[in-house]
């Protein structure tokens, strides 16, 4: 994804940098839950559909995108 480069940051400016850096580790990590979450969701749906065979057709894609989508939350 994104390359982390490491350099030196002045120290009148660190706190401002830190508070920057959780911020973006927050959103980060409630960006992965909500995936995951959605993932999930998508699965259990999807194989609800594809109880009947004509939801088949839509339910088997849906739950292997939601498969898909809820491991590469995991798994970033």
């Amino acid at each position: 994804m994104s390359e982390r480069t490491h350099h030196h940051v002045p120290w009148f400016i660190w706190p401002f940098w830190a508070i920057l850096r959780l911020v973006g580790f927050i959103i980060e990590m409630a960006g992965r839950l909500v995936g995951a979450i959605l993932g999930f969701v998508f699965i259990v749906v999807g194989v609800i559909i594809s109880l009947t065979v004509i939801g088949a057709i839509v339910g088997v894609p849906l739950a292997a995108f939601g498969a898909l989508l809820f491991f590469r939350s995991l798994l970033g």
